[in-house]
């Protein structure tokens, strides 16, 4: 088919015909044939209807006919010769039968060919065009009235000449005839012939006539004619006219569209007067205006898409004209007036136009400006429309819902609705002004426009009152179904949901909730339905919960005390929302129609609650009314009528598809939900353990997390990541995590990414090799892992007691699904079969180090992992595996990655001290001739250069072997080696100080016995280890050190240290499963150290320092693990020595509480650390493995004794509640 028949020719003319006539509206519109020419060749690009067109399906079907078999013989030619490159170099495939098949004989016969017969048919096309413009010349020699009608016609024709119409210009004498014919005083006839004419002949020659101005001034008037037939021709070519020209131009179209004296005639009249009061009948209006104002609403929505490319006075004319158009008021002042914004409402409802003028700085400087200075009376008619419904509102009519229902289906127009009645005229009026009022509220230019005076009214109405008029509006017009709290609306225009988005607006964004929200008459506004006209609950409840989950809304809800409850007593919003809540869950509250179905309802309220409650400070308000025993209640009465959930899975198949629709929670899971937040804290989650119900409210957030879904919250913005990290702080919460399947999931995933990668992706090239110690993929699960492994009481339940399996044999589809496998199998590889099991040896292993070098900054983390599994041998026999021997008989070891983490782990696990009194060699090597000159070992003693201080120590092998089971005067020896040597360093002991160190832990283990409650547990801290506090006694120590080794003063000193406060927060074996605490604290496994200081801190950080406390949230890492950490260990290399002195002078003179303090001036001397490393993502590793350098207690005491004035009522006193009794 490569040669074109006369056939071929004649229908390839006709469908390039059809073609041209399709774009006919784009060439006219050009103002050059250049233009012209641009928009055919980029049609393709513009039009999405190209490939439709009849020519363009033609010359595929031609190019596929003519060149098919030279793209598939060339396609399998290149197959075959490189079949590998069908993966990743697919693009290279296409370009390179592309470039053979256009060099092929083939394609330029076809070329060829094509290019004749298009020569051809436009040769044809330009002829048929010529003789054309001869008859219209003749024609126009005979008449000129012939000739217009010739030339011109009301509907483009389908004659040959209609393609060659769309390409000629009309004259100048022809568009002064033209305009003269639209003159007013010109019969209807001739001015609609003349109508006719325009509309068919090139807006840019219109556009450009020397008349423009007389053409513009009749075009105007014919727009106002009563003829519908004239001003339906008018705004055909004003249609015409926005499409195809520049903003300067239309902008005159818009502004004539705009002229209020279009309107002056009709708008200015009573609908009393006219209509009666019955309904409003609009057919005339409607037929006559409708068109008109749907066209300059289509244009308000579309301009801001181009109007910033053009002089800013182009978009002032248009904004203004619209601004005085909307602003017409009648005079006579009646109420009942049709004006111009009843029509703009019924055609855009939701006042889209303003809120896309409103979205760009550009644009919204000059509308409030406007606002401001020429038409504040169209923001007062808004603000009135407010008024005038709220106070006809009557709470006993259903009609709001109706009205709705039809205004959301509502079309003008023709074929359908002309006819509205004086309420739907007037509910679409209000809606069109809530919509525009909410949107100026967001802005600080549109606030200022406030007070407004308004009538019938003494006083202006001011942001506040505005507020709570449109509050009021909500809960006395709720017209909703409610099925849950989560969705509570279907009909969005509605006047609830309408308040709820404006409200929802306001509380996003800081500026505007704290003039707009935040203030006590709108708190009160909002608890009216709770106190005495329940209404509008849901929605209230939500407004509620925004405002809760801001630091101004809370400290608003929290210490506000202006309110007035229903008894006449003042209190704060937080303590009657409270009770309420209460009220609901015991079911106290009297009928209500809204409270037949309470599920949402209590729902809503509970989660304004936990907005509160999963904070210090709201904790710190609500906890004394026992809600989280209220929620377990209700809970465990729900749960009682349904069947158990089901535990998830922890295999890969457990998770589901992001793209499955989450179902509808029930009220079980939601209350449950709820409970779970309490875990928050550190007290919440104390809390939370008491209840009895952490481990299924763990089993519900494991199961939500394999489901792939977020926090169940419209306000938080977090997952479960910090959530994860606080229960992981506490023996209880582990145990929760590992029965829930959480910890074996992550494992999997662990091993997934590390050893197998994902079984989903086609393996095209092999992995790159990671250049980083933890590889990007691995990193998430690093972290986890971390936070999981953070606190010493996790490590307890989840490794005392546990042998590593060691098999002589590992298949390489085992996969660990337990953290003592992990240990096994990357972090204890002492044989051939473990490193052979690994696809990935080095970069497991260092993976494995990488851990184990963070879990060892915990030093009692380090005695178990020590004493069990005697890691210092096994380290010192793999870098003795990879020493070497010169020809000169010197030795020395491989460096490698693996060796250079081994090293740098056996020095961080034998070297105690802080940032100046040990060295740490780094991880990375150095350029030069040496790369490392840090001096490795395979055997003690360590080299002198890693402790900082001249003093030699002494190393034994013996000494490195420490046990953790306190069972007997040898064990208690063995646990002395860190202590003894950091007290040699200091040159505080000598070097027979060992036995006294072993007596006084001693003593103070029978001392401590005495007072330890038996209790029954699964706990492992309290179960298996009833002898003693499972952890080494860091405050002895340290009194030991204090003392140079005087172990009687020592022992004085500590008995009668524990008749102090201090003591129980200090010296932690003293509290630990005390006598002298209340049972459910003592049997819940969660230290005071935990549950109260750790709190504290995470309160005050979160008040002092927020921008550290952000970093921590956003990190999924918690302040109160890493306190938990350097108070447990008594900041043991975290502290030079002289620092843990001042840390523990400064607690036992000033008070326990500045334990507090302490660790609070620490994180904000961090500060700047922190938010870098929270922004690297490795925040975690830096707080545990590197010390606090730079920190002096003196620096900080005035900073904690201002803490002291602000917190010491609050602080102290909790510390007492939960504090030993005094011995007699």
């Amino acid at each position: 088919m490569s040669q074109f028949s006369v056939e071929d020719e004649a229908e390839v003319q006709s469908l390039l015909r059809q073609l041209l006539r399709s774009v006919k509206e784009r060439i006219s519109g050009a103002p050059s044939v250049e233009c012209a020419e641009e928009i055919l060749l980029h049609l393709e690009e513009t039009d999405k209807n190209f490939h439709n067109y009849e020519f363009v399906k033609y010359l595929r079907h031609y190019v596929e006919s003519t060149l098919g078999a030279v793209i598939e013989e060339e396609t399998e030619s290149c197959a075959t010769g490189d079949g590998h490159a069908i993966g990743s170099a697919q693009d290279t495939l296409v370009h390179v039968v592309t470039r053979r098949t256009r060099e092929s004989a083939q394609y330029k016969q076809m070329m060829q060919a094509l290019k004749q017969t298009m020569m051809v048919i436009v040769e044809s096309l330009l002829n048929k065009f010529e003789e054309d413009q001869l008859k219209k010349e003749e024609m126009n020699q005979k008449s000129p009235h012939e000739q217009f009608s010739s030339h011109y016609t009301d509907n483009c024709s389908d004659s040959d000449s209609s393609f060659n119409q769309s390409y000629a210009f009309i004259r100048q004498e022809q568009l002064q005839v033209i305009s003269e014919k639209l003159d007013p005083s010109r019969p209807k006839e001739v001015r609609w012939e003349a109508l006719q004419l325009l509309c068919c002949a090139p807006p840019s020659d219109v556009l450009s006539c020397e008349n423009w101005s007389g053409l513009h001034r009749n075009l105007s008037a014919a727009l106002s004619d009563p003829d519908p037939d004239l001003s339906d021709k008018v705004l055909r070519f004003f249609a015409k006219t926005f499409s195809s020209s520049p903003l300067n131009v239309t902008r005159e179209m818009y502004t004539s569209l705009g002229n209020p004296f279009i309107y002056s005639c009709i708008f200015f009249l009573d609908f009393f007067l006219i209509y009666g009061h019955i309904e409003w009948t609009l057919d005339l209006i409607i037929n006559a205006l409708s068109s008109q104002m749907r066209l300059m609403n289509d244009f308000q929505k579309e301009v801001t898409t181009f109007w910033i490319r053009h002089p800013e006075k182009y978009m002032e004319e248009i904004i203004e004209s619209t601004l005085g158009l909307l602003s017409v008021r009648p005079e006579h002042g009646s109420v009942k007036s049709l004006e111009p914004v009843h029509l703009l409402s019924l055609l855009d409802i939701q006042a889209t136009w303003f809120k896309k003028w409103m979205h760009g700085y550009y644009s919204r400087t000059v509308v409030l400006r406007l606002l401001e200075r020429k038409y504040k009376s169209m923001i007062v008619a808004a603000v009135q429309q407010c008024i005038y419904y709220y106070e006809s509102c009557d709470p006993g009519r259903e009609d709001t819902l109706e009205i709705t229902q039809a205004m959301e289906h509502q079309q003008i127009g023709p074929a359908q609705r002309n006819c509205y009645s004086a309420k739907e005229l007037e509910y679409t009026h209000f809606v069109h002004s809530v919509c525009l009022l909410g949107r100026l509220l967001m802005y600080t230019n549109g606030r200022k426009l406030f007070p407004i005076k308004v009538r019938k009214r003494r006083d202006p109405v001011t942001l506040t009152n505005l507020v709570v008029i449109l509050i009021s509006i909500m809960y006395q017009r709720p017209n909703t179904s409610y099925h849950t709290f989560m969705h509570a609306c279907v009909d969005s225009l509605s006047p609830a949901v309408l308040v709820m988005e404006v409200l929802r607006q306001l509380c996003e964004r800081t500026g505007c909730a704290v003039e707009c929200i935040y203030q006590v008459p709108v708190v009160e506004a909002l608890l009216v339905p709770i106190l005495r006209t329940p209404g509008g609950l849901t929605h209230i409840a939500d407004t509620l919960a925004r405002i809760a989950t801001t630091e101004c809304g809370l400290a608003l809800f929290l210490y506000e005390r202006k309110l007035i409850s229903a008894e006449g007593e003042g209190m704060t919003a937080a303590h009657i929302i409270v009770r309420f809540a209460q009220a609901l869950l015991a079911k106290e509250l009297p009928a209500c129609a809204e409270l037949e179905d309470s599920a949402a309802v209590k729902g809503a309220f509970i989660f304004v609650c936990r907005q509160m409650y999963n904070t210090g400070a709201g904790l710190q308000v609500l906890g004394p009314y026992g809600l989280h025993e209220c929620i377990a209640q209700a809970w465990r009465k729900v749960t009682s009528l349904l069947p158990a959930p089901p535990t998830p899975g922890c295999g890969v198949g457990s998770t589901s598809s992001l793209s499955e629709r989450v179902p509808t929670p029930v009220p079980g899971e939601v209350l449950l939900d709820n409970l779970l937040n309490f875990a928050a804290t550190p007290k919440g989650l104390l809390l939370l353990q008491q209840t009895g119900a952490i481990q299924e409210c763990v089993t519900y957030m494991f199961s939500r997390f394999t489901q792939k879904l977020q926090v169940w919250s419209r306000c938080e913005k977090f997952g479960y990541g910090v959530m994860v990290t606080q229960v992981a702080a506490t023996a209880p919460g582990i145990m929760a995590l590992r029965s829930s399947g959480f910890i074996q999931a992550m494992v999997v995933e662990l091993w997934s990414v590390l050893e197998c990668g994902r079984e989903d992706v086609r393996v095209v090239h092999p992995k790159s090799t990671p250049m980083d110690p933890v590889d990007k993929s691995c990193v998430k699960s690093f972290l986890t892992l971390v936070n999981l492994l953070s606190s010493a009481h996790a490590v307890w339940e989840l490794l005392c007691h546990q042998v590593l399996p060691n098999k002589s044999e590992y298949s390489l589809r085992e996969m660990p699904t337990s953290v003592i496998d992990v240990m096994d199998r990357l972090v204890v590889i002492n044989s051939d079969a473990k490193i052979h099991s690994l696809f990935n040896y080095e970069q497991s292993h260092t993976f494995g180090l990488r851990l184990l070098s963070v879990m060892c900054c915990s030093l009692d983390s380090l005695l178990l992992l020590e004493s069990q599994y005697k890691l210092s041998d096994i380290l010192l026999q793999s870098q003795e595996d990879n020493a070497i021997e010169s020809s000169s008989g010197d030795r020395g070891f491989i460096i490698d990655g693996l060796s250079v983490e081994r090293h740098h782990l056996l020095v961080r696990m034998s070297v105690t001290g802080g940032p100046s009194e040990r060295s740490l060699p780094p991880r990375s090597l150095q350029k030069g001739d040496d790369p490392y000159p840090w001096p490795m070992f395979s055997t003690y003693p360590l080299p002198s250069c890693y402790v900082l201080d001249a003093a030699k120590t002494h190393h034994t092998k013996q000494g490195k072997r420490l046990l953790l089971n306190h069972r007997g005067p040898d064990a208690i020896r063995s646990t002395r080696d860190p202590q003894q040597r950091y007290g040699l360093f200091l040159k505080l002991l000598k070097e027979d100080s060992e036995q006294d160190l072993c007596n006084l832990l001693r003593h103070t283990q029978e001392f401590l016995s005495q007072q330890r409650l038996k209790l029954q547990s699964d706990l492992r801290i309290l179960c298996y280890l009833q002898r003693g506090y499972p952890g080494h006694d860091w405050f002895a120590s340290t009194v030991f050190l204090l003392l140079c080794g005087d172990a009687d003063r020592s022992l004085s000193l500590l008995l009668r240290f524990s008749r102090l406060l201090t003591s129980a927060f200090l010296w932690q074996p003293r509290i630990y499963a005390s006598v002298h605490l209340p049972l459910e604290i003592a049997q819940s496994g969660v230290p005071p150290l935990y549950s109260c200081t750790a709190h504290y801190v995470e309160m005050l950080l979160k008040a002092e320092v927020p921008l550290v406390s952000s970093a921590f949230r956003m990190s999924g890492f918690t302040p109160s693990q890493m306190c938990m950490q350097w108070l447990g260990q008594c900041f043991w290399n975290y502290l030079d020595w002289s620092e843990i002195c001042h840390y523990v002078a400064t607690c036992i003179i000033m008070g326990p509480d500045y334990q507090v303090y302490m660790c609070v001036s620490v994180l904000k001397h961090l500060q700047r650390d922190i938010l870098q490393h929270a922004q690297t993502q490795d925040l975690q590793v830096f707080l545990k493995e590197e010390p606090i350098r730079g920190y002096r207690v003196s620096d900080y005491l005035d900073y904690m004794e201002a803490l002291e004035h602000s917190y010491r009522a609050m602080v102290l006193t909790d510390m007492e509640s939960i504090s030993p009794k005094r011995n007699t």
